[in-house]
């Protein structure tokens, strides 16, 4: 993985385009999202938050689900966002397609803690070939 000073953030554009791109929305709240955006970069008292990457992408995945910053399509924002994010970093996502979605709506209902959604990527998760 990364260190901290290689990775690499999507921002306010890159969910612009895949709100686009995936034909949800409208924007309900650009601050929830711009919000949701700095979490994984997160620091406190000098110290990250979310220093491993598999964390950040959580935090992210978690904020985008659960600020419902559209109108329509919270889920698959969040989502998609995560996956860019872990592409940017060399990572995908190795698990099913029903798999994902379980654990998708999962996360978006509240069930999972941050942590188990960190554990659940990092098993289901590897390098990008």
């Amino acid at each position: 993985m990364p260190e901290d000073s290689d990775v690499r953030y999507i921002d306010i554009e890159d969910v612009a385009a895949l709100i686009a791109h995936l034909g949800i929305g409208p924007i309900r709240d650009v601050g929830l999202i711009e919000s949701s955006l700095h979490r994984p970069r997160a620091v406190v008292f000098g110290m990250e938050t979310y220093p491993d990457l598999l964390e950040k992408a959580a935090a992210l995945l978690h904020s985008l689900a659960r600020n419902h910053a559209l109108f329509d399509g919270n889920e698959r924002i969040a989502w998609a966002s995560m996956v860019l994010f872990l592409r940017l970093n060399d990572l995908r996502v190795s698990a099913h397609t029903r798999q994902n979605l379980e654990f998708m709506f999962a996360c978006a209902r509240g069930d999972l803690e941050l942590e188990q959604m960190t554990e659940w990527l990092r098993e289901h998760s590897q390098p990008v070939a």
